[in-house]
Formats: C-alpha cells, structure tokens, sequence
C-alpha cells in the first residue's frame, strides 16, 4: 500500500489567494474531502498560535479534531511547523531563541496528541541555513529536540535548501536516529539539483517526502508542468529502499474542485512509483 496524503489547505479553497497557510474555520472539510480523494492523512499546519485560529491551541479543538480523525480514518501523522520559518532559531537573539525552544517543545506533546509522528521544520526561505555558525545552531537544536521527541516515538525532519554534499555533512554531525531529512521534489527543482545527486548523497537518510513540481527560478505549478524531474526522482528513491509516505503539496488549481485535483494529484503519484519499481504490499 502506497500512503497518501495531503498538506493542509490544499482539500478546501485558498484564504486570500495563499497556497499554504492554515484553512480557518474550513479546517474541518478536509477530513471528509480527504477520504473522497483516496487519501490515507493530512499533514497539518502550524503558522499560527492563536486558538481562535488554529485548533491545536485549545481544548476543544484538540477533542475536535480526535472526533474527525476517527469519523473519517483520515490520519494526522504529520505536521509542518511553519512557525518557526518567521519565528525561527537562526538570526535571532538568545531570548528569542529559548522561547522558540520552549515553544517547539509544547508543539511536540500537542502533536503527540492527535497521533503525530513526525514534525517538519523548514529550514527554507527567509528561514534558510547560510553559513557554517547557523549549521552549528540547528545542530544543537537537534540536540535538544531529539530526547523530547524519542520520549514520544515522534521524529523530527529537517526541510532546508542546501545542496546534495552540504546536507549530507550536516547530517552526518546529527546522530540522533530519530532526526531524518524532508525531501521536497518541488524545492529541489525551483533550485535546480539534481535528485539522484541528492538521493545519491542522503537518500537512506529521507524520512518523508512533499510531492509539487516548481519550475527552475520561479514558482509552483501543477504537477508535470514544471522543472521536477520526476520520473528520476521516483526511480532513485524506490532503489534507496524508501518506504515512507507522501505529502501532496502541490499548487492550486481550479477553486472548488479540491478533491478531483487530489485525486488527480494521488494518481500522478501511484503512476510514477509503480513505473518506478515499487513493490505493493
């Protein structure tokens, strides 16, 4: 069986024309929307720490999304802190830095409370790792972090835009077994590495995989029509011996017909892993 999920927002229309934030009040559509499209789970999204906006900072939506989750047999096993990309641990003050710490840690048991089982945490954008010092902070951070998640059997990912050679030599100085790499095919191609290169270098290290095609330089757009190259990605990542999820992240298309595109996108998918070699069982 082939686990396929969605990032959060991409089963209901956009908020204000975004492509990813926190779907509001429309939050709760994704669960059903997901099991018309044959998808396995959502990948959550944190942006916000507001209750009024995002159910995991209260009580009630905590029961919540529990209720929907067993409605629906749509799992949350994922989720993207997207909080730390503008509050981040890199460039900031030492304050702000253990605040941030602290602030990831309640993430971590809030997670673990609807079945989480793995935090991504972007390194891209203006969160991205750019000299040797801010390597070293992210690998103390992965000290930190890594008893708190190992106490939950939760994982941390770490999503950043270094090359094949460079992500592999921070890798290689965070032992925790429990720290693995995101690989993001439409990261990859806006930037234009090469992803047997990439795979080649950390591919057993891959612990979770956002599926959405960029064209080099530019932005999102739909899967096929951008620069990813995904017939060599697939092929790389069925012979690394990956056995994980997906995550479609893919760019937005006609409002409204959410599922029919994620079930379009979840085909896409099935169609290159099983050219790729993948074994279903």
């Amino acid at each position: 069986m082939i686990r396929i999920g969605s990032m959060q927002g991409r089963l209901v229309p956009p908020i204000d024309g975004r492509i990813q934030v926190f779907p509001g009040a429309s939050w709760v559509q994704e669960f059903p929307n997901a099991a018309k499209a044959g998808l396995t789970h959502i990948e959550w999204i944190y942006d916000d720490d507001s209750a009024v906006t995002n159910p995991l900072c209260s009580e009630a939506g905590l029961r919540q999304i529990e209720h929907d989750i067993a409605k629906y047999n749509v799992q949350v096993i994922s989720l993207c802190a997207d909080y730390f990309m503008v509050h981040g641990f890199l460039r900031v003050t030492p304050e702000q830095y253990e605040a941030n710490v602290q602030k990831f840690l309640w993430l971590i048991d809030v997670a673990h409370r609807i079945g989480v089982k793995r935090l991504v945490l972007p390194f891209v954008d203006q969160a991205a790792i750019h000299t040797a010092e801010e390597e070293a902070v992210v690998i103390q951070l992965c000290d930190r972090l890594a008893p708190a998640l190992a106490a939950q059997g939760m994982e941390l990912h770490l999503e950043t835009a270094l090359g094949p050679k460079e992500f592999r030599s921070l890798l290689d100085r965070i032992p925790h077994a429990n720290v693995k790499a995101n690989y993001d095919t439409g990261n990859s191609s806006g930037i234009g590495y090469d992803p047997a290169e990439e795979l080649a270098a950390y591919g057993e290290r891959i612990g979770s995989v956002h599926i959405k095609d960029r064209k080099q330089g530019g932005t999102t757009f739909p899967l096929g029509q951008g620069s990813a190259q995904f017939k060599k990605f697939f092929k790389a990542l069925v012979a690394c011996g990956y056995r994980g999820d997906f995550i479609l992240q893919v760019a937005r298309e006609e409002s409204g017909r959410e599922v029919e595109s994620a079930q379009k996108n979840r085909e896409f998918v099935e169609k290159h892993l099983t050219e790729a070699g993948w074994t279903w069982n």
